[in-house]
């Protein structure tokens, strides 16, 4: 089982507070204090430290905490396989495009089996990113950005970034410039989301930003995002996958520029998902590679 100093460390870094720790534990302040001078001594490191009375992760503790986490994780499976249960349960998490437009033929596919469960949450990038850390999800299909230095992937597919209007917009099947864009009511994602970010990256490169739109509309939801676009409200922004699935939509790009972005598969560092992706995607899939 995971030493116990391990989950006090793991709690101590989410809430970065000594009381607060030894009161959701159950235990006292001194308590925790003791178990962290333990793994201190026994790594030979300080892992936390105060500035302006504020606690502080050391670089340490940063590395340990990242091995902590999947080594929380590899228990959770050693858990599972020790209780011999003949149903294999996944933990999924997909941003909206993607889960909502891209993985239904891997979610057919592996509910075929009558060994297989499934739980899928469908939410934005930064959310999804928080609950693989806290150990809630076995891995997330994403299309937004994601630290690298927290997290390992595998490349799933690469999907354009274009603009979308109504049939009968002035920019259907068009290039158009900057100027002509900042024109527009521009509907967009809310803050947190894959696409927001994608977007608001390709605006810094023009110097611009959501704010220098006509009018802007934050939608969380694509359904309403597309009829809103259809009944001629504005133009937006999304994968092409999304952009084809609706034949009344057009489609348009920014003069100049082709988008094209990574559907990834995510993963905490230092764990091992493999086989779990490749129950889900298939053996062409699996981490590492």
């Amino acid at each position: 089982m995971l030493d116990h100093r391990i989950n006090t460390f793991l709690l101590l870094c989410k809430v970065m507070n000594f009381r607060k720790t030894a009161e959701l534990l159950g235990i006292t302040q001194p308590a925790v204090t003791q178990q962290i001078r333990s793994l201190e001594n026994q790594y030979g490191r300080k892992l936390f430290e105060y500035e302006n009375r504020r606690l502080k992760k050391t670089e340490a503790a940063a590395v340990l905490e990242q091995y902590a986490r999947a080594m929380k994780l590899q228990e959770q499976d050693l858990l599972e396989k020790l209780e011999n249960n003949p149903i294999h349960s996944l933990r999924v998490g997909a941003t909206k495009t993607i889960g909502d437009y891209y993985l239904k033929d891997d979610i057919h596919r592996y509910l075929q089996s009558p060994d297989n469960a499934l739980t899928l949450l469908v939410d934005n990038t930064e959310h999804l990113l928080r609950l693989l850390e806290e150990n809630k999800l076995d891995f997330a299909v994403v299309e937004g950005f994601f630290d690298k230095t927290l997290f390992d992937n595998i490349l799933l597919r690469r999907e354009p970034f274009v603009g979308i209007c109504r049939k009968d917009h002035p920019f259907a099947a068009r290039e158009v410039t900057m100027e002509e864009l900042l024109k527009e009511t521009i509907i967009h994602r809310e803050d947190g989301s894959g696409t927001r970010a994608i977007l608001e990256q390709e605006l810094r490169g023009y110097n611009e930003s959501l704010q220098r739109f006509q009018r802007h509309i934050c939608i969380s939801s694509f359904n309403v995002i597309l009829d809103l676009v259809k009944q001629g409200f504005g133009v937006s922004f999304v994968y092409n996958i999304l952009a084809d699935s609706d034949p009344a939509l057009a489609k348009f790009a920014i003069r100049g520029e082709t988008v094209v972005r990574e559907f990834n598969i995510v993963y905490l560092k230092y764990a091992n998902p493999g086989e779990k992706i490749c129950r889900f995607f298939g053996p062409q899939l699996q981490a590492g590679t």
